[in-house]
């Protein structure tokens, strides 16, 4: 791509490069910056700088773009559970520990990869190139049901019945301790963790109201297995609000702190288990359901009752 000059003057001397940047280019993120100085792609006065060099008055600044990178993401032939297939949608069992669609740096061996083999071109393209067909998802290391589109018909009805909180979504869990009371409702808004973006918390600060009925199905010395029904959809909603009520789920390493065979989980102990939802081409309500995989099982099958 076509590189850019710019010449600093009063007002931006004393200012990092990589600031100074971000202000200039407002669409471009200050960590895509700092990637683009890192690589070389920013030069001062025709030499290589770090994203802190402070800015000279004078100072010829030759900034390059980086150059896009086509994404693609290809078929694979990796084995898939299929619960229910039409013309119109799939729900499909995912396995512990698939991620459900590509990102940076992995590109192989997500569940769209494995769609896109069975489906071909018959997936929605309403997510763009990367999530074809992905309507809602599940983290990587929480097993079971998710609900894929194959029309853009079917995924506009369905993305409306997400939005609207009209899904039925019931999990199961293992959860560390004893809850109080054998059933109850956590009601609290999630948003984005200010001190790690990559994690979410419990916060009145940028977030949206999440709720999550839960009922305990048996209990056991230190942990109890409970069934849990979602109103809403948020980011972990499960996981955290276990967790901001004092039980995180065994195995979580995010939210938790795994011990003795947890650890042996290499994950949260999580499954969705049944999903319901109005077809979209019927206008029927549907309802599918999976047993608990082996994982968990035989988690449960270690505990010991009380």
């Amino acid at each position: 791509m076509n590189s850019i000059s710019i010449l600093i003057e009063n007002e931006s001397e004393g200012e990092r490069i990589d600031k100074f940047l971000s202000f200039i280019f407002p669409k471009t993120s200050r960590s895509y910056i700092q990637k683009a100085i890192e690589i070389g792609n920013v030069c001062v006065n025709g030499v290589k700088v770090s994203k802190n060099y402070k800015l000279k008055l004078e100072d010829k600044v030759e900034y390059t773009p980086i150059e896009p990178v086509k994404l693609s993401v290809e078929p694979q032939n990796i084995p898939l559970d299929i619960v229910y297939e039409d013309d119109d949608l799939l729900v499909v069992n995912k396995p512990k520990g698939m991620v459900v669609h590509p990102a940076p740096g992995n590109y192989n061996n997500t569940l769209v990869n494995a769609l896109m083999f069975h489906c071909g071109d018959s997936l929605s393209g309403i997510n763009g190139v990367l999530r074809p067909g992905i309507v809602h998802r599940i983290d990587k290391n929480t097993s079971g049901l998710l609900i894929v589109a194959k029309t853009d018909f079917a995924h506009k009805s369905l993305a409306e019945q997400i939005k609207e909180h009209s899904f039925t979504r019931e999990y199961k869990a293992v959860v560390t301790g004893h809850l109080k009371e054998n059933s109850g409702t956590v009601i609290a808004p999630i948003g984005r963790n200010p001190s790690d973006r990559k994690k979410m918390t419990v916060t009145d600060k940028n977030s949206k109201n999440a709720v999550t009925h839960y009922t305990v199905l048996e209990s056991y010395k230190n942990y109890d297995y409970v069934k849990l029904n979602l109103e809403t959809g948020r980011t972990h909603q499960i996981r955290v609000h276990m967790a901001h009520i004092g039980h995180p789920l065994a195995g979580d390493d995010v939210y938790g702190k795994p011990k003795g065979n947890e650890i042996k989980l290499n994950g949260q102990c999580l499954h969705a288990g049944l999903i319901g939802f109005v077809h979209p081409r019927t206008l029927e309500y549907v309802e599918f359901s999976s047993e608990i995989p082996e994982y968990f099982s035989k988690f449960l099958s270690g505990l010991m009752p009380i």
